[in-house]
């Protein structure tokens, strides 16, 4: 049996300096762009090197080049500006003292996506220049027999975060976010990269923008952002994208998170190849059992989250292995299964709750228990 391939969701640890430098930019604050390049160049090297050496066969850049997974479109297109109303994460906010807990631990170089700019004007894609840039850094540090792959916001973590002042309705904003974004997703493919699309809206929002409304109101919301998917990347083939889906990078009771059940028929319809959800964070870790019933589209693979990205604890191989034959079982395709984190490491800078040396260890014990996995399933 081909050996279970393995990746990962795609944020990874940025070095103190070039994190100080994203802090400096995002406040505004003059930054030196010729030494935040060269910082950024040398930082995607050594991530790709780590990921090459810890195992990983689907490698990205560790998104060393963004302060943050969707931050970076308040420098790439138009119409955002100002500062969007913070953001509450219900479950987090209704327990005061872990509420607390968690500002008392934010460090105070971090990059918030809390309070993002807001769309004040038309949104549109200025130039594809700073992707093509991104794109042709990873593929020069490419190791042999590696593939890589390049994540880039949804268009509804962008309209659901990034506060509409300006689109007469939630339904034309994420339009015009999607139509935008299909410059940044078209010219990661065109690159040679696999595209993936970060989604946590298609799941976290229900907890966040919906918490007050009915389910109904999120599920209308969660087909626009498929459709403006759909649309965005109707010109390139399925299987050159993946989606990934999740319920915010955060260590919180996640007791508002809505069902896997409950959205997976609306997200099924994504035409992508493949999906990557949340499996081995306890809120999530069952949620192997709804592919049991047969709901993987036939076209697509399941990308299996089997590390934990919000706690220190390094997975023991077997374990990982044991979550992954699982999963496989459930699909019922050892070959339609691919092993992965459940999230980013430091989804923005600054914010990565996993020490960065066992970031490493944890990816190893990865490509170890895919390695267990298949030698069990063959």
């Amino acid at each position: 049996m081909p050996k279970i391939l393995t990746t990962h969701a795609g944020s990874l640890p940025r070095p103190a300096s070039l994190a100080h430098r994203f802090v400096e930019k995002e406040a505004g604050r003059t930054v030196d762009e010729a030494a935040l390049e060269a910082e950024i160049d040398a930082a995607v090297a050594e991530s790709v090197r780590c990921q090459a050496e810890c195992g990983l066969d689907i490698v990205n850049d560790g998104e060393q080049g963004r302060a943050g997974f969707f931050s970076t479109v308040r420098w790439r297109m138009t119409g955002f500006g100002g500062q969007a109303q913070p953001r509450k994460f219900v479950d987090i906010f209704s327990h005061p003292d872990l509420l607390e807990i968690i500002l008392r631990g934010t460090p105070k170089d971090s990059v918030s996506l809390v309070t993002p700019p807001r769309a004040i004007g038309a949104v549109s894609y200025v130039s594809a220049e700073p992707v093509r840039r991104d794109a042709a850094r990873l593929v020069k540090y490419l190791p042999a027999g590696r593939k890589g792959f390049m994540t880039a916001p949804s268009p509804g973590i962008v309209a659901a975060a990034l506060e509409n002042v300006y689109y007469a309705d939630l339904d034309s904003y994420i339009a015009a976010v999607g139509d935008a974004l299909a410059v940044e997703y078209r010219t990661i493919v065109d690159a040679g990269l696999d595209l993936q699309i970060d989604a946590p809206d298609l799941a976290m929002e229900r907890a966040v923008l919906f918490h007050d409304k009915p389910l109904a109101d999120f599920l209308h919301f969660v087909r626009l952002v498929v459709a403006a998917i759909d649309k965005a990347i109707a010109p390139l083939p399925p299987e050159k994208v993946r989606l990934h889906v999740c319920w915010g990078n955060y260590e919180g009771p996640h007791e508002r998170d809505v069902d896997l059940a409950d959205i997976w028929s609306e997200i099924a319809k994504a035409n992508v190849g493949a999906y990557l959800l949340s499996m081995a964070n306890p809120r999530h870790a069952h949620d192997y059992h709804l592919f049991e019933h047969g709901v993987l589209p036939a076209h697509a693979k399941l990308i299996v989250g089997v590390i934990d990205t919000t706690t220190n604890y390094v997975e023991h191989p077997q374990t990982v292995a044991d979550r992954l034959i699982l999963a496989a079982n459930a699909v019922g395709d050892t070959a339609r299964i691919i092993a992965a984190t459940d999230c980013g490491f430091e989804t923005s800078t600054g914010t990565g709750m996993v020490a960065p040396s066992l970031v490493w260890r944890k990816l190893r014990a990865l490509s170890e228990g895919a390695a267990l996995a298949t030698e069990r399933l063959s």
